[in-house]
């Protein structure tokens, strides 16, 4: 199996993957019950090269329950009857996770609503209220 190449300095060498082929679910006929073509691809995290720790903190809170036990990524792929082409649909899903980790979000700056929209969100309270008001039923003296 070659690495995986995610961008020009970020590397998933070989020895961080490993794969087995076991039996798919669904559609298929006689085929599902003979053939493994389901692949369930696991990667060891701390051998990628050349991530950033931000960037691999990133990519365990996007991993979430595709961790395993041991802290591995497990992904599986079932989506074609042939086993290569479900192999490099799971190379193409880490793939698509290390980069999405590798983008760095931008920082939130906290900004206060202006005066008008203030001015709005009270008017509309306002109106509101008299309305509800407006409909309760009138105070009777006893």
């Amino acid at each position: 199996m070659e690495p995986i190449q995610v961008s020009s300095r970020v590397v998933i060498p070989t020895r961080a993957l490993r794969w087995e082929a076991v039996r798919s679910g669904g559609p298929g006929g006689q085929n599902v019950n003979k053939v493994a073509s389901k692949v369930r691809l696991r990667v060891n995290l701390e051998l990628i090269m050349g991530m950033s720790a931000a960037a691999r903190a990133r990519l365990l809170r996007l991993a979430g329950r595709r961790l395993d036990e041991s802290g591995q990524l497990v992904v599986t792929s079932q989506r074609t009857r042939d086993q290569g082409r479900n192999l490099e649909d799971a190379r193409a899903k880490v793939r698509a996770l290390v980069t999405e980790a590798l983008h760095v979000p931008r920082a939130r700056h906290p900004t206060r609503p202006s005066a008008r929209s203030v001015e709005r969100r009270l008017i509309t309270k306002r109106r509101r209220a008299d309305a509800k008001r407006a409909r309760r039923s009138p105070l009777t003296e006893d």
